[in-house]
């Protein structure tokens, strides 16, 4: 049930995010894919199959999934100009596998003394890297216009590689396989596109406005790893996207502050 229903979520969220994108700029593409929109539902999987106490515990590792997120951004922002897009992907991979890692191997629990620092974390990690993804202003002879395969091939592409992180995770156990789930698909996928269309720019503008994005997706977790196992899976559901939409809803302010680049 859940691999169906990323199957169907992933094109669709990649779609969207590359429509959203062209229509009001890269970062609006970048900020939109910051939302739960694919975990939030398998976490309310997890809670139906396995119960709030797993779910929340899950939620935990999602929570810190958005610091690993941030060593990915940085990773691939600071390689992007000399490296291209193969070799960024790779160094911002790098970055999200060392920093993920780390954050297992503090055995954190879904308990306020564990959550709440974490969130404080993963917060200041979000605002530090608006500060270290560099401004890059784009340069329109390094725009290059996208095919009409352009939206399915990134479909297909972004299917492909939950595919192969799925299979990866069934061989190399639930430990790795933590990891991998909260592994930033969404944006390898529209930076890598974004950095062959229009170079360096276009990627790290992909890359802040997941930044800006990822507020949403802490308070998202915060929320939900908190109430799981004392308000009821529906409250906390209710609660945890209620905290999401707002974040970021108030986030649009400082997204909407940036130039529309189309693309």
């Amino acid at each position: 049930m859940i691999l169906a229903l990323k199957l169907v979520l992933t094109p669709a969220v990649v779609v969207l995010s590359s429509l959203a994108g062209r229509r009001f700029g890269r970062l609006a593409a970048g900020w939109f894919v910051g939302l739960p929109l694919t975990s939030g539902p398998i976490a309310a999987f997890f809670a139906v199959e396995h119960g709030p106490a797993f779910a929340a515990h899950a939620a935990v590792g999602s929570l810190g999934g958005a610091i690993a997120e941030v060593a990915f951004c940085l990773a691939y922002a600071r390689t992007a100009r000399r490296r291209g897009w193969r070799r960024s992907v790779i160094a911002g991979s790098a970055g999200f596998a060392v920093a993920a890692g780390a954050l297992q191997l503090l055995g954190l629990h879904a308990r306020p003394l564990d959550v709440v620092p974490l969130a404080a974390v993963a917060a200041l990690a979000l605002v530090a890297a608006l500060q270290l993804v560099p401004h890059v202003t784009p340069r329109s002879e390094d725009e290059v216009l996208p095919s009409r395969w352009d939206l399915p091939f990134r479909a297909v592409v972004a299917t492909s590689f939950l595919l192969l992180l799925t299979g990866l995770a069934t061989v190399l156990g639930p430990q790795l396989a933590g990891v991998l789930a909260v592994y930033p698909l969404y944006t390898v996928v529209l930076a890598a596109f974004a950095h062959v269309h229009a170079g360096e720019a276009g990627a790290v503008q992909i890359l802040r406005g997941l930044v800006l994005g990822l507020y949403s997706f802490v308070g998202f977790y915060l929320v939900l790893s908190l109430l799981l196992a004392h308000a009821g899976t529906v409250t906390a559901f209710v609660a945890a996207y209620a905290a999401a939409f707002a974040i970021q809803a108030a986030s649009l302010v400082p997204l909407l502050h940036a130039q529309p680049q189309t693309g």
